[in-house]
């Protein structure tokens, strides 16, 4: 999730809940500035050196230019990532105008145009995450066709068209039509923010073994330890949960001390605080009136003195 699952959010998360989750989908480097020219500085959230203590991440990209993706994914494998993800998936409306993210995909031959480049000099595997489509659910019809045709790792998606945003249900009668003719192992995103939920989708869908979860670990941070334990013989095979734990309010108070810290102006901290914020709070006990002081405050300590009075 650009601007919160970035580094700071992995680090926290995995020292409060070590092994909660098997992997996280990096936040998109744009191919925009991503060639092996760029500074460090441009993809710092995904560097080794400071991604050790963090969830293990798989880079993604964002972007249609051939050069700058093949560039950037094999520096990225020299970094040692056996693994990029391209991201089909973005609904921003600045981004699918222009044929990037969500907003290709009504031009399936300027996918298979991509893939057709970049697949034969990729060092490293290559997995997609797309949506049913941008203006319309029936655009995966044409791009099934195309991502048969390539050795994907994977094909994570979420159902619902770039147009919807995170508006609307997830269509999970179009998924149904859609699964037996992709080829690839398939991972399902969309609206997990729940045990039940993460079950609902399981039973609905045997065959997907693997399920991406975004605002639902914002909304709950325990969220992925519920799922393990109320569905334990789905993770059997899985590598077991770190000792360390904590509680939601813990690892919330842990994140806002690490903002707290950044290098950035109070400006700046308090900003991030609030964009956490509007997601986390759910987690917390309280009014929505005392949880819409953090929202209004304007001073850095009076924001984090609400929220660790909830988090008592």
């Amino acid at each position: 999730m650009q601007g919160l699952t970035e580094l700071l959010f992995r680090r926290v998360y995995n020292r409060c809940f070590p092994g909660a989750f098997d992997y996280a989908v990096s936040p998109f480097l744009s191919l925009t500035h991503g060639n092996l020219r760029v500074a460090d500085k441009k993809i710092e959230d995904v560097l080794p050196e400071l991604n050790a203590d963090s969830i293990p991440v798989v880079p993604q990209l964002l972007g249609h230019e051939p050069d700058e993706f093949v560039d950037l994914a094999n520096r990225l494998f020299q970094l040692g990532y056996g693994e990029v993800n391209w991201n089909m998936g973005c609904p921003m409306r600045r981004v699918a105008a222009k044929h990037r993210g969500s907003g290709i995909l009504p031009y399936p031959d300027e996918v298979r145009a991509l893939l057709d480049f970049i697949v034969p000099r990729l060092q490293a595997r290559l997995s997609v995450k797309v949506r049913l489509g941008y203006l319309s659910p029936d655009e995966i019809d044409r791009i099934v066709p195309v991502l048969n045709d390539y050795p994907l790792k994977d094909v994570t998606v979420h159902p619902r068209i770039g147009k919807q945003v995170y508006s609307g249900r997830p269509d999970l009668d179009k998924l149904s039509e859609v699964l037996p003719a992709l080829h690839h192992r398939v991972i399902y995103n969309g609206d997990v923010c729940s045990a039940f939920d993460y079950g609902r989708i399981r039973a609905r869908f045997p065959q997907i073994k693997d399920v991406m979860i975004g605002r639902g670990a914002l909304y709950n941070p325990l969220l992925p330890i519920q799922i393990r334990q109320q569905y334990a013989a789905d993770f059997a095979d899985a590598v077991p949960l770190g000792s360390a734990s904590a509680t939601a309010s813990e690892f919330i108070v842990e994140l806002m001390d690490e903002i707290v810290s950044l290098d950035v102006r109070d400006e700046a901290k308090i900003r991030k605080v609030k964009e956490y914020w509007c997601l986390l709070s759910k987690a917390l006990p309280g009014t929505e009136e005392s949880k819409r002081k953090v929202l209004h405050a304007t001073d850095l300590d009076a924001a984090l003195r609400l929220i660790r009075e909830m988090a008592k």
